[in-house]
């Protein structure tokens, strides 16, 4: 028997678009379940050294919840790289003010750390309410 291992290139993988509501939705698990998505771990012609993954379009950011007292104890932190430049935001603060990077943020820590992460977030499109400018692409709901 002569059994060969499938491995997608990049120009056989055709992209779909799925559209997530984060109302209500866990902020870990959901960021779980998008990562996967990039990734292309859901689908069957999966390979590691390529990006299969689809197009994810991720609406009312803001509604997206945390569990027990995150909201207060945790802090995205930046840092300019110059003395006095270390910024702490809570998660409150920013659930309310830049959703979109703290979404954002928590599926790009679940990437694999390699060249590839930055191909598959560039697919990762996040907006704080309900409206979203990709219609044309029909993006499908997606229940999580």
């Amino acid at each position: 028997m002569n059994r060969q291992t499938y491995l997608a290139k990049n120009n056989e993988v055709e992209r779909q678009w799925q559209h997530i509501d984060a109302t209500d939705q866990v902020l870990g698990r959901l960021a779980t379940r998008i990562a996967m998505t990039l990734m292309g771990k859901d689908k069957p012609e999966y390979t590691p050294h390529h990006d299969v993954g689809d197009f994810v379009v991720v609406t009312n950011a803001q509604k997206v919840r945390l569990t027990g007292q995150k909201l207060d104890q945790k802090f995205y932190k930046t840092y300019s790289r110059h003395p006095g430049g270390l910024k702490h935001y809570s998660y409150r603060w920013m659930i309310e003010n830049r959703p979109e990077l703290l979404l954002q943020t928590a599926v790009r820590r679940m990437l694999p750390k390699n060249k590839l992460a930055s191909q598959m977030l560039k697919k990762l499109k996040v907006y704080r309410g309900e409206e979203h400018p990709h219609q044309a692409q029909q993006p499908q709901p997606v229940a999580v």
